[in-house]
């Protein structure tokens, strides 16, 4: 069957991947494109495959040959070396973890649980059918940070409105995937609180964790490792890794020495890791001189009071590779140990104060020890220290008494790098993401360092802006407000806190960016800068009105009124604090932003007058931020004013204004907000092409790459207004996964593009897709302006197009000053119009007078005055006139409109009418009134 269809090779990618049941946004993280591009190609396979929507594509999911379904690649680390033995080991744990949902492999540092790990992992693959996934937490300082590293590697973001770990556990949660954690040991409390979010809320996932100690959840089953097999006769699976590794160092074992390599592998008590070291030595030493080695009593009894036996057996080869070292090379292995994640002998040479040459040498000696692993690139060579290994040579650190002078050392190139990673370049992320767990690492460090408070502070404020452009916004607060708790006076801690309060908005915590922006006042008052705390609490009134919909607790006008009185107080003569409590008072005194909290009336007069008031003082203090913000306020109140054309022209001065503003929390959030904000005023005044353009910005916007439904809202509702279904039929699939995906919130703002979305399946004449989006609908709620507002739009455009001109009427019944603030927004001219053509198709009285003033309502706007203009023309029997409304509907960009008036006009224009819509994939239209002749 699909053989018969030309499918390119990206496209076949991504219906394998669709078949897999992977968001676009996790098919655009796996291909590394981006989700639009993703989104392209879902429309396409669409259209080519001839299937309704995302699940029948899913069905269209080609099999591999010869095998049951598709499954993704298992993303596991590629080992360098061959896994040896262990077959009874891998047939029991593979066995426990398709019986359990969360098996810990447990045992001691050294004894090859991630290598068996990867193992079981691999070779279960193919029985979870969302892939299976490996996380590497050896990096992982911060027990907060579990969720991040897991995203990090499920190629996924943080979700605004949740933190990172209800990201994870949304985007699983009706996946069927197998999690491997390796090296829980020392995050294990926050190990065990992820694990019991994510296995409570995602059913179909397993977790295979490796570690030195239990995990202490639910779900676990433990699995302890043993050691490798020693066997009388040396058919051992110690004996078998010894030779292969002597092997490839150059040095093949004949078999007759085995019962010597058992005899090792036996004082070595079958650990892996230290049979490794020892296979390493072979080519110098030989096995005489591993055996005499190993037989040193002081070494054999290192280790003390360890946890067992076998621990002391790994102890004792690293005390023994550690010993045979030249004292250089023991001195750059324990200096390196600082590091968590992959380095570079430049970076090695920072840590270590030498010359990088020498460093370099040294790196490779200690490689072919097997003490370090090395990974070549074309780019870069990189060399990475075993846990074990690396947590040995800590304690070497701390014995010579270099541990603080390394980290500290370790700490400046941390600096160092993250001043770096300030400076644009376009490969950035790919540098960030190198060093992201260093930074991380060494600021875990510091901050608990009382003499290092200031670098911890400098490296706290850089992790926090590179981490919100990566779009780690958790993170990025969290590190905010850690700069704010480290900073040595008051006003850095207030100027900390107010960027932590932003990245707060974006992430829609209300109740988080108002928390923190009322801590900003308080540490500016014991600045002493009164005119600062003035604006904070401003802020934070105003937010509490303009950005409601993001609180869960909504703060009372009492409590909001009492911090615009305090903020008058403060702000004396100065402008900035003049500005922002002249914007409070619009919000909080005159409802200027229509708050969920606010009025259901308001003094228009008022209102406009507070709001042209904050905009006049806040384009004195040449701020662009405070000056968009308060044009916001005067938008709304402009359009409280029913004047649809000041409140388009203030929504695109906002976007003028932002537009070469560098990327910060602050400019992130007013950006967004601005996209929004034009996108629905331009389609308000029958600007389709400038509305398309702004909404096709804000969906592209990479900070809502993992929230598709609010990245596609607007443009849905533009593209349903133009009749463009093709468009909203692909925007619609990522609005409905990526909601689904977020938990089914009940957000307002989301209500027009999912009445859009069911409108236009209305048109289609599909009642079954129509249904479920009208479910949608009803799971957001029905608020006023769904009643009144876009709810009454969509329905008339739908009875209209099914010669149901009566009931279009009743839908849109109140008379536009009836249900003021539900239809002034953006749907004032749009009612009007349509609710003007209703009375003429349905017969209605005062036609006649109904549209002249519908006329002089919508004047300016080229939609709402074609549809008028048709009207009059349905109403005057005049043909001409009704086939000059076909152009202005073309050239404003609305193809349903265009072609439903073809149809209205009868004869062979209807023909072509009809063809018109079958083009755009919309059903015949029904004519209540005979066309015109």
């Amino acid at each position: 069957m699909l053989a018969a269809v030309e499918i390119s090779p990206r496209e076949a990618e991504v219906l394998e991947l669709v078949g897999a049941h992977l968001s676009n946004a996790e098919i655009a993280a796996r291909l590394f494109i981006s989700v639009r591009t993703v989104e392209s190609h879902v429309s396409s396979l669409l259209r080519k495959l001839e299937v309704p929507d995302r699940r029948a594509l899913a069905q269209r999911a080609p099999e591999p040959a010869g095998a049951g379904p598709s499954h993704p690649a298992p993303v596991l680390p590629a080992p360098l070396t061959s896994f040896i033995g262990r077959v009874s080991e891998q047939a029991e744990l593979t066995k426990m973890i398709k019986a359990h949902r969360q098996v810990t492999a447990v045992g001691p540092g050294g004894v090859g649980k991630t290598r068996l790990a990867l193992a079981v992992a691999a070779e279960a693959a193919g029985e979870y059918s969302d892939g299976v996934w490996f996380v590497d937490l050896v990096p992982v300082t911060d027990p907060d940070l579990i969720a991040t590293a897991v995203a990090g590697a499920l190629g996924l973001g943080e979700q605004p409105g949740r933190d990172m770990t209800e990201s994870v556990v949304a985007a699983l949660a009706d996946h069927h995937a197998l999690l491997v954690l390796d090296n829980c040991e020392h995050v294990v409390d926050g190990v065990a609180l992820f694990l019991e979010r994510l296995l409570g809320t995602c059913p179909r996932v397993s977790v295979l964790a490796t570690s030195r100690a239990r995990l202490m959840v639910p779900f676990e089953r433990v699995y302890p490792v043993p050691p490798l097999s020693l066997a009388d006769d040396g058919e051992s699976d110690a004996v078998a890794l010894f030779m292969e590794r002597a092997a490839a160092v150059g040095r093949p074992l004949d078999p007759p020495l085995r019962d010597q390599i058992a005899s090792i592998c036996e004082r070595l008590d079958g650990m892996a890791l230290a049979i490794e070291l020892a296979a390493a030595r072979y080519p110098t030493l030989g096995l005489d001189g591993i055996t005499a080695a190993l037989s040193h009593p002081l070494r054999m009894l290192t280790g003390g009071s360890r946890a067992d036996e076998r621990h002391r057996s790994v102890r004792a080869a690293l005390d023994w590779s550690h010993a045979l070292l030249e004292p250089d090379d023991k001195a750059l292995l324990r200096r390196v140990s600082v590091f968590v994640a992959p380095f570079t002998a430049t970076a090695a040479a920072e840590i270590a104060g030498a010359e990088q040459g020498l460093v370099a040498d040294g790196l490779a000696r200690l490689a072919e020890q097997s003490l370090l692993v090395v990974t070549a690139s074309p780019g870069r060579t990189e060399y990475r220290a075993l846990e074990t290994i690396r947590q040995y040579g800590t304690e070497r650190l701390t014995e010579a008494g270099e541990l603080v002078d390394a980290r500290a050392r370790h700490l400046r190139w941390c600096l160092s790098i993250a001043a770096d990673l300030a400076v644009p370049r376009a490969d950035w992320r790919a540098r960030f993401d190198q060093v992201a767990d260093e930074l991380r690492a060494a600021l875990a460090w510091a901050a608990d360092q009382p003499d290092q408070r200031t670098y911890a502070y400098d490296l706290a404020r850089h992790l926090a802006k590179p981490t919100f452009t990566r779009n780690l916004i958790g993170e990025s607060q969290q590190r905010y407000e850690q700069a704010a708790a480290l900073a040595d006076d008051p006003a850095t801690t207030a100027s900390m806190l107010r960027q932590a309060a932003a990245v707060a908005g974006c992430r829609m915590r209300g109740d988080d960016m108002y928390r923190l922006q009322r801590a900003a006042a308080d540490a500016a008052r014991r600045s002493g800068d009164t005119a600062g705390a003035a604006c904070d609490l401003a802020t934070a009134a105003t937010n509490a009105y303009r950005f409601s919909g993001k609180f869960e607790r909504i703060p009372p006008l009492e409590e909001a009124l009492a911090l615009t009185t305090e903020a008058r107080e403060l702000a004396g003569d100065d402008l900035a604090a003049q500005a922002a409590v002249a914007l409070a008072e619009a919000a909080v005194l005159t409802d200027a932003f229509g708050a969920v909290q606010g009025p259901t009336d308001n003094a228009v007069p008022e209102t406009i007058a507070r709001a042209e008031r904050a905009v006049e003082l806040a384009r004195r203090t040449g701020d662009p931020l405070a000056e968009s913000a308060a044009l916001d306020a005067l938008t709304g109140a402009q359009s409280w004013a029913g004047d649809t054309f000041a409140t388009a022209a203030m929504a695109r001065r906002r976007i003028t204004l932002l537009s070469s503003m560098p990327i910060s929390p602050t400019g992130t959030q007013e950006l967004i907000d601005a996209l929004g904000m034009v996108t629905e005023a331009s389609l308000g005044a029958g600007d389709v092409p400038g509305a398309r353009r702004w909404a096709r910005q804000l969906a592209d916007h990479p900070s809502l790459a993992e929230v598709g439904h609010q990245a596609t809202c607007r443009l849905l509702v533009v593209e349903a207004l133009a009749g463009d279904v093709d468009e909203v039929l692909t925007g619609s699939v990522r609005f409905l996964d990526a909601w689904r995906r977020a938990g089914s919130p009940t957000r307002s703002f989301l209500g027009p593009a999912v009445a859009g979305v069911a409108m236009i399946h209305g048109l289609r004449d599909d009642h079954g897709a129509r249904r479920e989006w009208q479910e949608v609908l009803d799971q957001l709620g029905t608020p006023p302006e769904h009643t009144y507002g876009y709810g009454a739009i969509f329905d008339a455009i739908l009875f209209l197009h099914h010669g149901q001109a009566p009931q279009a009427l009743e839908r849109m019944a109140p008379e536009p000053a009836e249900v003021w603030k539900w239809v002034t927004w953006i749907w004032l001219h749009w009612y009007v119009a349509l609710r003007a053509e209703a009375a003429v198709l349905a017969r209605g009285s005062d036609v006649g007078d109904r549209l002249a003033e519908a006329r002089t309502v919508v004047a300016g706007n080229p939609v709402a005055t074609a549809i008028v203009e048709r009207a009059q023309a349905l109403l005057d029997n005049d043909q001409e006139r009704l086939l000059a409304t076909v152009d202005a509907f073309d050239t404003a960009g609305c193809r349903y409109q265009s072609a439903r008036t073809l149809v209205l006009a009868g004869g062979d224009h209807a023909a072509r009418g009809a063809a018109a819509l079958a083009d755009l994939g919309i059903a015949p239209m029904a004519l209540l009134r005979p066309p015109v002749n």
